[in-house]
């Protein structure tokens, strides 16, 4: 295990509670300083016992930490599949199944979403914070647009002063494309319930700590929505993820409010186009785009930005 060297407790004489209080750029220095892998949770949450004293800096370095040093390795679906005879013995089985991901997370630093939320939770709860897993579906894929609700991942809910927060470390840690790509974003640190819909169901509704009800169905119904600040509900036209061309005559009308851009592109394929005409008027982006028959899928740009999904049929 790579050790510490040289710190101390020069976080004491630098970085006091009121000094960082809130202050992210501070907690995600310390972390830097912090072992890249170790062999239990205890190791990692020694240091942060140490170095922050509020939830929200506790788990503000426990997800940075995480996002900092665990690659995604879709390889890791293979390694704790288990049968069982009963329920009982099913508990038991899952509990030493848990302990073990969590440590091979911590020692390979490599992990799929199960490594990521079960050491965020186990983090969380060494450090006396009330926490629990979420599973469900997700939305990424065309292939995702209109299927039946699926569990496929798993994520964090954690309490800040009472108050439940959504955490997904696993997507702030990268993304992959045939290899892992590290990309640490923040974006899934404590993200608005309305936006973390826009990709996450959960199998109980509740939470997904939003008031609108939303049936599995209609939510895999939705467009596929990869701009991170734009809502269903700025989505006036098409707000429907499958645009049947039938409907239209020689182009699709799209209206999206909020959005603010001078530049829109398009692609059914591999070959992004630019959309000739556009109108802002009264925060509303108004274009449209030409139908293309024999195609499967439209991609949506905003400034050279992948912003929207839909399948054609």
């Amino acid at each position: 295990m790579e050790l510490l060297k040289n710190i101390g407790f020069i976080f004491i004489l630098f970085y006091t509670a009121a000094s960082f209080s809130q202050d992210y750029e501070k907690i995600d220095a310390i972390i830097l300083l912090y072992p890249t892998n170790c062999d239990t949770p205890e190791d990692i949450s020694k240091f942060i016992t140490r170095d922050f004293i509020t939830e929200e800096e506790k788990i503000r370095a426990i997800y940075s930490w995480i996002i900092k040093n665990i690659a995604y390795d879709p390889e890791e679906y293979k390694k704790f599949d288990y049968n069982f005879k009963n329920y009982r013995e099913r508990n038991q089985k899952e509990e030493i199944t848990r302990e073990k991901i969590i440590k091979r997370t911590l020692q390979k630093g490599i992990a799929v979403c199960e490594g990521y939320a079960m050491l965020f939770e186990r983090l969380c709860e060494l450090q006396g914070i009330s926490n629990y897993l979420v599973r469900g579906d997700t939305k990424t894929n065309f292939s995702d647009i209109g299927r039946p609700f699926n569990t496929i991942h798993m994520w964090n809910v954690a309490l800040i002063d009472g108050k439940p927060f959504l955490f997904d470390t696993t997507w702030g840690a990268g993304k992959y494309h045939q290899k892992f790509i590290k990309e640490p974003s923040y974006f899934y640190y404590k993200t608005p319930p309305d936006l973390f819909f826009n990709t996450h169901y959960p199998d109980i509704y509740e939470d997904a700590f939003i008031s609108e009800e939303v049936s599995s169905q209609e939510f895999s119904y939705r467009p596929l929505i990869i701009e991170k600040q734009l809502l269903l509900s700025d989505i006036e036209t098409p707000n429907k993820g499958i645009i049947y061309t039938e409907m239209y005559f020689d182009e699709i009308q799209f209206a999206i409010t909020n959005i603010r851009t001078d530049k829109v592109t398009y692609s059914y394929g591999d070959i992004i186009l630019p959309v000739e005409k556009i109108e802002n008027d009264n925060n509303k982006l108004s274009f449209s785009i030409p139908i293309q028959l024999g195609v499967n899928t439209l991609l949506i740009y905003f400034d050279d930005a992948p912003a929207l999904g839909y399948l054609i049929k």
